[in-house]
């Protein structure tokens, strides 16, 4: 088993070997309940792909300091994968993040869909985000993540088909995954093996609405079918980030 990782702030550079590295709050209650001590290595990020390896000094339950032994930065892998995600209902929400967090996904935005059931109205919009953001947070510790994949702002439809504009016009790659299409997914991966960008645009329980998709394919993205069964909204933005990995550079 790898070791344990835990959120800490480098500053504006990464640590030097032999700096302190403090940590406070939940972090360092984490290392109580995991039952480390003064002498237990762990891995400490900071979020934006920097990586230290460390000796913990002192673990007294309030606070922990830690010794750094080495600290990289982690290279992050191509292309770059972004999900916009169609609001699930509120009790697959955060099973979505954490699964796209887990799968690789490089950034996610949430999407008021036409049909979905979930509405992000208010200050409820704000509290929405900040879990999903937490949750992805908390998914990236999991999978002994450095980079946390950031949740955007709410996106509305002309939103999303702005961002998919953007990322063709610099060369990378934009799919609706749709379970009524016939164009394989593998079509689309191999598409992207040389670009530097690949958003997926994941519906709600009830789709993609036709306009909205005929708005996307305006924009630049392709509808594709993933697979032979239909997934769940929450697992189809994870499920696609995996099967693009071993096609594309992304997994080595």
């Amino acid at each position: 088993m790898g070791l344990p990782v835990f959120l800490a702030d480098f500053g504006r550079a990464l640590p030097e070997p032999g700096a302190t590295i403090a940590l406070d709050g939940p972090e360092a209650k984490h290392v109580k309940v995991q039952r480390l001590a003064p002498g237990d290595e762990v891995f400490l990020v900071d979020g934006a792909d920097g990586r230290a390896r460390a000796r913990i000094s002192l673990a007294d339950g309030s606070r922990t300091t830690c010794e750094v032994i080495s600290a990289a930065i982690d290279e992050r892998p191509t292309p770059h994968v972004t999900v916009v995600q169609a609001l699930p209902k509120s009790d697959r929400a955060e099973l979505a993040v954490d699964l796209m967090t887990e799968s690789g996904v490089d950034a996610i935005v949430p999407w008021a869909a036409r049909r979905c059931v979930a509405k992000w109205t208010g200050a409820k919009a704000g509290k929405a985000r900040d879990k999903w953001a937490a949750t992805a947070r908390e998914a990236a510790k999991q999978a002994r993540r450095a980079w946390i994949p950031p949740v955007a702002e709410l996106h509305s439809t002309k939103d999303v088909a702005a961002l998919v504009a953007d990322v063709v016009g610099r060369g990378g790659v934009a799919a609706v995954l749709h379970e009524a299409e016939h164009r394989p997914f593998a079509e689309v991966a191999a598409a992207a093996v040389d670009a530097g960008e690949m958003v997926f645009i994941v519906g709600p329980e009830g789709g993609v609405d036709d306009d909205e998709l005929e708005m996307f394919r305006s924009a630049g993205a392709d509808p594709v079918v993933l697979g032979p069964t239909v997934l769940r909204t929450a697992l189809a933005g994870a499920a696609a980030t995996s099967a693009l990995g071993p096609l594309t550079r992304r997994w080595g």
